[in-house]
């Protein structure tokens, strides 16, 4: 029970870090686990754990602005998915299971046998990015495409990254996660969300 005690602190502290700062998940917890003054060998939280603690901080503190913010960010996502829409893109991340808030970056992942193509388009297009390598859904390294875009919906500029993956691995991007969600959406999917949102 000790154990479970320390995961369930662990989870509520990255919770907030995660949510409040814009955290990566598995930065936040190792932090957590520091600021708790744990040995570095202490477990850190399971995905379920750490989905349910994120969820709980945004009722307890977000529950009068999330909605709005996530809509916001949906809606900026699926204007860019639909910019890019020759590259078959699917929403990740916070933005996609619904626990985003504005400290939240937008994440799409694109698929294309030719890497460069997504940044002649950009630069076609006068877009300003920056450009790294990231492991991406086959576990291999890919061009990430970084951009600060904005959101109408917020009034600001927002993270949107853009992950361009080889057209083959779209063929897994869509498997069930550690929890058994879907892991990332479509744009058909992104615009339904959104209209049950507004019919609420």
């Amino acid at each position: 029970m000790l154990d479970d005690a320390v995961q369930q602190e662990i989870a509520a502290l990255a919770a907030a870090l995660i949510v409040d700062d814009g955290w990566p998940v598995r930065t936040a917890q190792e932090q957590a686990r520091q600021r708790l003054g744990l040995p570095a060998r202490t477990a850190l939280p399971g995905a379920a754990l750490q989905e349910a603690a994120i969820r709980q901080h945004l009722a307890l503190f977000h529950a009068d602005t999330q909605p709005r913010e996530l809509a916001a960010l949906r809606a900026t996502a699926l204007d860019w998915m639909q910019r890019l829409a020759a590259y078959e893109p699917l929403l990740g991340g916070a933005v996609w299971h619904g626990t985003a808030t504005r400290r939240c970056d937008i994440h799409l992942q694109l698929f294309s046998d030719d890497p460069k193509a997504v940044e002649i388009d950009l630069i076609n297009a006068g877009l300003a990015y920056d450009s790294a390598q990231a492991r991406g859904l086959q576990g291999r390294e890919v061009p990430v495409l970084h951009l600060s875009v904005h959101c109408a919906g917020l009034g600001e500029h927002v993270g949107l990254h853009l992950w361009v993956n080889d057209a083959r691995a779209r063929r897994g991007a869509r498997l069930p996660d550690a929890l058994g969600r879907t892991p990332r959406g479509t744009a058909e999917e992104v615009r339904a969300l959104l209209a049950a949102e507004g019919n609420r």
